[in-house]
């Protein structure tokens, strides 16, 4: 489904997971500079945060938000708030392993770059590296 506009997340029908889904599309569209993207990756943590406490299955999803807003402070020169985020987002997905937490770590060590934490960050590349790609079947 296509979603054109926030309003289209909070139609009836729509389930939590799908309007969260939503406002990352959203956010991820968004202008460069415009504050709009931020507020609603942000709007998309704090939905995505509810959902994983009751739905724990979603917790790739409260990641993916972490990393989507980390993401959209670095690009606003606002590293020192990503940080938080992104270790979050390391940190929830240490136990799912694979894709999710080799996104996670890349972030975080872009993060740490951008902080210029070269060591940390070299470090963080090197844990992603470690993690082994799935067996194909």
């Amino acid at each position: 489904m296509t979603r054109n506009s926030p309003d289209d997340a909070t139609r009836r029908g729509t389930s939590d997971a799908e309007a969260i889904e939503g406002l990352l599309a959203y956010a991820q569209t968004g202008s460069r500079w415009g504050g709009v993207a931020l507020r609603r990756a942000r709007e998309a943590v704090a939905r995505s945060r509810a959902l994983a406490t009751e739905f724990p299955e979603h917790t790739v999803l409260l990641a993916r938000s972490l990393r989507l807003t980390a993401r959209l402070l670095l690009k606003r020169g606002r590293a020192v708030e990503a940080l938080p985020m992104a270790q979050e987002a390391a940190a929830l997905t240490r136990a799912m392993g694979g894709a999710p937490l080799v996104t996670s770590l890349m972030r975080l060590a872009e993060v740490y770059e951008a902080l210029h934490r070269y060591s940390e960050a070299a470090a963080t590349m090197a844990e992603a590296d470690r993690i082994s790609p799935p067996e194909d079947t």
